[in-house]
């Protein structure tokens, strides 16, 4: 038997697409956590990329509307993916 055979990964995989778990840790708390953690994500993506203010804050709302709508691209991947189960 091929090692990675001997893995048995698909329980682990079927745990990604288990909605009700996730749903479970994604409270309203831990959400609030993503908000200051992209703000300051963009923030220091745009003052490497750019030296004035404005561009910094320009750059820094187009990153953040950029890692929020793939967030949500990812939930509902997940949450498409969920029904199948």
């Amino acid at each position: 038997m091929n090692p990675i055979e001997s893995l048995n990964l698909m329980p682990a995989i079927g745990m990604l697409f288990d909605f009700d778990l996730m749903l479970s840790m994604a409270t309203p708390a831990r959400i609030w956590y993503a908000i200051p953690l992209v703000m300051v994500v963009s923030l220091v993506y745009g003052a490497t990329r750019h030296e004035h203010l404005k561009e910094i804050l320009i750059h820094s709302f187009r990153s953040a509307v950029w890692v929020l709508a793939f967030m949500a691209a990812i939930f509902a991947l997940i949450w498409v993916a969920g029904f199948w189960n």
